[in-house]
């Protein structure tokens, strides 16, 4: 009786471990989307009128493509990471005007260094659009600026998911964290996660686009304030 009770639980626990596994390999995907909600953090901000509300990032091979749009559709921006090949490659449509950068490590890195963050981890968690999420609190060297709070998961097969961005130190993927640029403070939470299949095409750059340097990209933002 006692075998038979002991081969009944063993058993029982063993379907519990599958199902669980199976819960686990349908999320922790390599390939798909995430939309994001995005808000300004100063609605005072002469930009915050053009700020996107939303952002989606599309992910495949450990490759990511961010994509933001705003006035309508009159200006559309997207950011391919390529940790491959260590590339960071912008596009940017205004109007009628379409424009490409491609930027190097060496110039990742010198703009990841330029944000001065420190960055803690902590054992708190969050489900944020279904995933566990891991809290960390971001200083601001030299600012004073206040501490604000990111949080990441290591449910989702991507490696090196940050290499591009300044929390590179995180091995997990964002799901909400703020980043200030060209003046624009902005927050991003996590809404939903996708699993599709994700068109090569997303990480190319049309042949219609005009290739520009560093400087006239921040020229063109500069521009927008």
């Amino acid at each position: 009786m006692k075998k038979r009770l002991s081969i009944i639980l063993f058993v029982g626990l063993s379907l519990i471990y599958v199902e669980s596994c199976k819960q686990d390999e349908g999320k922790f995907i390599s390939e798909g989307s995430i939309e994001f909600a995005a808000s300004v953090i100063d609605q005072s901000n002469s930009m915050a009128s053009m700020a996107p509300s939303k952002m989606t990032v599309h992910f495949k091979k450990n490759k990511s493509c961010v994509e933001m749009s705003a006035g309508m559709g009159l200006f559309t921006t997207s950011f391919v990471s390529n940790p491959d090949n260590r590339t960071l490659t912008q596009m940017v449509k205004l109007l009628n005007k379409k424009f490409w950068l491609l930027q190097s490590m060496d110039e990742i890195q010198k703009d990841i260094d330029s944000y001065k963050f420190e960055i803690k981890p902590t054992k708190e968690t969050k489900i944020i659009a279904g995933y566990t999420c891991t809290k960390a609190i971001v200083h601001k060297r030299d600012s004073d600026d206040p501490d604000f709070v990111i949080y990441y998961t290591k449910e989702l097969n991507i490696t090196n998911p940050n290499f591009s961005n300044p929390f590179s130190n995180i091995s997990g993927v964002l799901m909400e964290y703020q980043l200030k640029k060209f003046g624009l403070e902005m927050k991003f939470v996590a809404t939903k996660v996708v699993k599709e299949p994700i068109d090569d095409i997303l990480f190319e750059v049309p042949s219609d686009f005009k290739k520009i340097t560093s400087k006239e990209m921040n020229e063109l933002f500069e521009g927008l304030q």
